[in-house]
């Protein structure tokens, strides 16, 4: 058994001080049948911002935090997604979106990080943001960035 990292033991902490077993699940597998180890936990804006803060060097609560264990090997994705709760409504609220919606975005860019996609420059950016569109239209949701998609 791995020793757990000490990003893992935060998320794991947050979600237990904050979230409960509802929120803090392990997803049991792909439709391809490849194991995937991610959880996703709710926090609120302290524990939002401590993490931040902690392993990105950033002194404010974001929205989702995601953090990568391992590589995927053989279709394996190991990490946690860490959804801030009170940002997150406050997000919905100025964009005018249902909080559902927000949710479900974040939720799926979170995923698409664990899947090691990344938008710190345009290209990358873009690509993700379709794989955003696509996926969230299929879950019956708009389109997140307000565009449609090509």
């Amino acid at each position: 058994m791995r020793r757990p990292t000490r990003a893992r033991r935060a998320v794991r902490g947050a979600a237990r001080r904050t979230a409960g077993a509802a929120q803090h699940r392990a997803l049991a597998r792909r439709g391809n049948g490849a194991r995937r180890a991610h959880h996703r936990a709710l926090v609120g804006a302290a524990e939002g911002r401590r993490l931040n803060r902690d392993f990105r060097g950033r002194d404010y609560p974001t929205n989702v935090l995601t953090f990568v264990y391992s590589a995927a090997r053989g279709g394996a994705l190991e990490g946690d997604i860490v959804l801030c709760a009170p940002v997150i409504a406050r997000e919905a609220r100025a964009q005018g979106v249902a909080r559902r919606a927000r949710y479900a975005h974040l939720a799926v860019h979170g995923a698409l990080h664990l899947q090691g996609y990344d938008h710190e420059r345009g290209r990358d950016a873009a690509r993700m943001e379709a794989r955003e569109r696509s996926i969230l239209a299929r879950l019956g949701f708009g389109d997140p960035y307000g565009r449609r998609a090509a």
